[in-house]
């Protein structure tokens, strides 16, 4: 019998997130209040993925992977900061920072997990 996957906040073009065969994997979460400053946006990012880890059954100190999306490199020392005030520095994940073009020209930043359950 093939495992059922388990999927959270289901909308009509996607979910926020996925469980399957005992890993998580978030949908790119952004900013509630987008007109907030970098650590401000980063902050609700980073409170979203530590809600939805949560309604999983999951925590950040599980996450196996994050991709982090800037809309500008230049803000990336204070996201730095903001994630290092969050991270479980005993478990810190894998993670990639890049520059992208973001859906909505107010992001300034867009983050993807993967955890284990």
């Amino acid at each position: 019998m093939t495992e059922s996957i388990r999927r959270l906040n289901v909308e009509p073009r996607y979910s926020d997130a996925a469980i399957y065969n005992g890993v998580v994997y978030l949908a790119g979460q952004v900013p509630d209040d987008a007109s907030a400053d970098m650590a401000g946006q980063t902050r609700q990012v980073l409170a979203t993925i530590d809600r939805l880890l949560q309604e999983a059954g999951s925590s950040k100190s599980r996450i196996l992977m994050c991709q982090i999306f800037l809309a500008d490199m230049a803000d990336i020392a204070v996201m730095n900061q903001v994630w290092d005030a969050w991270v479980d520095s005993a478990n810190s994940p894998p993670r990639a920072t890049v520059q992208a073009a973001l859906a909505d020209p107010d992001w300034r930043i867009e983050v993807v997990a993967t955890a284990a359950l």
